[in-house]
């Protein structure tokens, strides 16, 4: 048994039936509690490598494996996880995984579009119980079936909403006159003008801000895509960084956070305030992932190429950034204008009664 610097829990280390040294968490702080653990893990492994006896294992094991040594090195710190174990927990609570089938996925698919969720959501919640299943059988060994694969619900195609350049001023107007939300203004001009996440936004830390080189840095525990990246900022984005810059002198210089309250804790939500800002001037079904949409949005209508917003942001499929294609109608008629020219890119003539035989 030992600590980790890391981690508020006892670690544990031992032979696994394979005959492999495996250092596991145990996801929790009590030490007798991790010693039992410990002596169940090695009992188990015993009986494994002795007679080939393959341990019952719970959803409850599963999850309390994956929380205490995957979701912790998320993005977030597994936040959508956790969200989505606490929706599954009802449904899945004492089961043994090996008897879970495909019969019991499809049901709990039908009892949450009962309870109103969306399909996006359930696939989030079914891909956190396929990724632990998964997790657990390539890392612990575990000899459990995944029913899941195969089985999400189709989404619909994803939704586009954004807003016009006079309806953001209205919008960064009335987030001003917000008194308990400082910060909105800023967060709002940030989100339209480098389409970061609201995540990205919220977790930003000035050692990550370059203003002499205009970028935003990201490291790959902050990103969706789990890779390391960088984002420029434009002259409105910098605007609102030295914005924060002159609150954070003011009344909290050692926050390492860019978004802080005045005792310079992080800001964890503003969404109350983002949607007051938004009912006070009209706009409506407007939510703050859609001021990624609308940098997007004004990206492309500017003209600029869907590989490069997409490369902007950070999308890991250009199919997605393809949604916006849409928005660009003049950059589509001048492809489609290209067939009626005279001649060919090439100086040759085009003429239409005349074939090439081949012979």
């Amino acid at each position: 048994m030992y600590k980790r610097k890391d981690s508020p829990y006892w670690w544990a280390s031992y032979t696994d039936a394979s005959g492999k040294r495996t250092r596991r968490s145990t996801g929790t702080a009590d030490r007798r509690e991790a010693e039992a653990l410990l002596s169940k893990w090695k009992l188990e492994a015993y009986r494994t490598s002795k007679w080939d006896e393959q341990p019952a294992r719970t959803f409850d094991e599963l999850m309390l494996e994956y929380l205490s040594a995957v979701t912790p090195t998320k993005r977030g710190g597994g936040e959508r996880d956790r969200y989505s174990i606490k929706r599954l927990a009802p449904h899945f609570t004492g089961r043994e995984l090996h008897t879970l089938t495909p019969v019991d996925i499809t049901q709990y698919i039908a009892q949450r579009r009962h309870d109103g969720a969306a399909p996006g959501t359930i696939n989030k919640e079914l891909g956190t119980l396929s990724a632990a299943l998964n997790w657990a059988r390539r890392d612990l060994g575990w000899d459990v079936p995944n029913p899941v694969i195969g089985r999400k619900p189709k989404e619909p195609e994803g939704r586009i909403r954004w807003i016009t350049r006079a309806e953001a001023a209205s919008l960064i107007a009335a987030a001003s006159q917000e008194p308990k939300a400082p910060h909105l203004p800023d967060f709002i001009r940030l989100g339209l003008n480098t389409g970061m996440r609201r995540g990205e936004m919220l977790g930003l830390e000035w050692r990550r801000v370059d203003l002499q080189a205009s970028l935003v840095y990201l490291e790959a525990a902050h990103q969706k895509s789990g890779k390391v990246g960088s984002v420029p900022l434009n002259r409105e984005a910098r605007e609102a960084i030295l914005s924060r810059a002159r609150f954070r002198a003011e009344f909290c210089p050692a926050s390492p956070w860019v978004f802080c309250n005045k005792n310079g804790t992080r800001i964890k939500a503003l969404r109350r305030s983002f949607d007051t800002a938004c009912r006070k001037v009209g706009i409506e079904d407007f939510h703050i992932h859609d001021l990624r949409h609308t940098c997007a949005a004004w990206l492309v209508q500017a003209g600029v190429s869907i590989r490069e917003v997409a490369e902007l942001l950070r999308h890991s499929d250009i199919r997605i950034t393809m949604r916006y294609a849409h928005l660009a109608p003049d950059n589509v008629r001048a492809a489609v204008a290209a067939l009626e020219a005279p001649t060919s890119r090439f100086g040759h003539t085009r003429d239409s009664s005349k074939r090439r035989v081949s012979g």
